[in-house]
Order: structure tokens, then C-alpha cells, then sequence
């Protein structure tokens, strides 16, 4: 519980938006970008989820009053998936709409693989509507690149990441050689087709790569965004963002910490060995 909460103090932008404010404006300030994200998941009733909706709602508002540079992003098990897929749509729905008032912008989170197709199904339904959503998706699943393709093809915004949930050797990539190798293959597919690349990785051979491929395809540094997680690796994003990079730091905050850091933790060895290790990296 103690190493929990040492965590939760470094990566957690505190329990209110307020805190959460607070960091954002520090981030802005820097000229890092940032995306705010409400603490919770696989919720099981509707009250539950109605709440979590009511205080993206009132998240962006808050948004909005305060003139920061933050979008949001959520899970759609947050929003009620484990209840009903069209339920969940429409809790979703009435974010993005939102969002789309104020002229801001929702990422769909990718939560662990029995949710991977529901939630491209869901994203791509309000993609026929709305062009501030975006979608994430997992470097180690096999099914990444015919996903990746799928999203160019239909103008989506992509967020690429390595993968932080357990997963089956059937259906994921173990070796980090190999995960890397993909993350690359798949990021080289969104510069060549896709719709503003978000590259999210705190791996120094992925970000010196990254720059190099882009360099190397004449992709501009507005064409793209590197993406870091609050708390981790802050001295590289300073310097990135002083590179001339955009850089869009995920910002969590609220009451849900404890659960949320004990089933990552929890769940694969590879989460906890990145945050001890990202802790002390500049």
C-alpha cells in the first residue's frame, strides 16, 4: 500500500479537477500540451456510469472556462461496455458531442483485448458523425497493423502504444525486440497514410527512432505528436516540446487511484518495473 501511494503521488495529478487544472496549466505553460483523464474502469451499473459521463461533461466546461490546452480521453468500460454496447455508445455520444462544442477533443482509451473489437465498433460508429474522436491502439497485438490500416482508410486519429495489459501468446507479441520492431512498422504506416499521428512511448530507442523516420519521410513536426504519461520521464518531455515537437502529456486525477494502479501493477510485472524505473529517468 505505501509503494501504491508513493506512486499514485508521482503519476496522479491529485483527486479533483481542480489538481488536475493546476497541473495542466503548469504543463501549458511549458508549452507541452495535454489530455485529462478521469480514473475509472469497468464500472457495472448505470449510476456508475452516469456519473463518470456527468464529470467528463463538466470536465470539459471546466476546460473551456479555464482557456487550458487539454483534450480528454476515457475507456469505455468507464462509460458502461460491461452493461450494454449500445448503452455505452450513447453515454460516449453525448461526450463527444460536447467536446465537439467547444472544439475539443475525446480519445478512446483501448482497454485489454476481449474489448478491442466493441471498442473499434463503437469508435467507428461516432467517427461517421464526429471528427474529434480518436482511438488507441496496441503495438503487441498481431491484429494492430490490419486495425492500423482499417483507421487510415477511414481518416481516423491514432494513438500507438506498446501495450500495457496481459495477453495471450497467441494474440500478442512477448519479446520487447519484437514489440519494438512492430511499434516501428505500425508508426511508419500512420506517417505514410494516417491522420496526425500520436506516438506515445517513453523508450529512448523508439523516440530516437521515431524522429529519425520522420525526418527521413520529410514528415513536419506539426504533422505529428509525441505523447507521455504525467510524472514520467518530465525532463525528456521538456526537451522535446524544446525541440520543436508537439508533446501531449496524458494527465490522470480523481478518487478511482488505488484500484487503478493496484490491477496494472498487478497484472503485469513489466507495469511496475516501467514506473520504479521511469521514476528515477530524466
Amino acid at each position: 500500500m505505501k509503494l501504491l501511494t508513493f506512486l499514485a503521488k508521482s503519476f496522479v495529478a491529485g483527486e479533483t479537477p481542480e489538481s488536475a487544472i493546476i497541473a495542466v496549466k503548469k504543463l501549458n505553460s511549458m508549452g507541452i500540451l495535454a489530455t485529462l483523464d478521469v480514473l475509472g474502469e469497468n464500472v457495472k451499473n448505470k449510476e456508475m456510469a452516469e456519473d463518470a459521463v456527468q464529470t467528463y461533461l463538466d470536465l470539459l466546461d471546466i476546460i473551456n472556462n479555464n482557456g487550458i490546452q487539454s483534450h480528454v480521453s476515457l475507456k469505455l468500460t468507464q462509460m458502461g461496455l460491461d452493461i450494454d454496447d449500445e448503452y455505452c455508445y450513447q453515454n460516449v455520444r453525448k461526450i463527444v458531442e460536447r467536446a465537439k462544442n467547444y472544439n475539443n477533443f475525446v480519445r478512446i482509451d483501448m482497454e485489454g483485448s476481449p474489448y478491442t473489437q466493441r471498442t473499434l465498433d463503437i469508435y467507428s460508429r461516432l467517427k461517421k458523425e464526429f471528427d474529434n474522436v480518436g482511438i488507441v491502439i496496441q503495438a503487441y497485438l498481431y491484429r494492430s497493423e490490419e486495425d492500423i490500416k482499417y483507421l487510415n482508410s477511414i481518416n481516423a486519429k491514432v494513438r500507438l502504444c506498446k501495450g500495457a495489459y496481459k495477453e495471450s501468446k497467441s494474440i500478442a507479441i512477448k519479446k520487447m525486440k519484437e514489440i519494438r520492431k512492430n511499434f516501428l512498422d505500425l508508426a511508419s504506416i500512420l506517417f505514410n497514410d494516417g491522420n496526425y499521428p500520436a506516438i506515445a512511448t517513453h523508450d529512448s530507442y523508439l523516440l530516437k527512432e521515431i524522429k529519425k523516420m520522420a525526418k527521413e519521410k520529410n514528415i513536419s513536426n506539426d504533422k505529428f505528436e509525441f505523447q507521455m504519461l504525467y510524472g514520467i520521464r518530465s525532463k525528456t518531455q521538456e526537451r522535446i516540446a524544446n525541440e520543436g515537437y508537439n508533446i501531449r502529456i496524458y494527465v490522470p486525477f480523481g478518487t478511482h487511484w488505488l484500484p487503478y494502479f493496484y490491477r496494472r501493477l498487478r497484472e503485469r510485472k513489466e507495469n511496475l518495473w516501467f514506473l520504479i524505473k521511469n521514476l528515477f529517468k530524466r
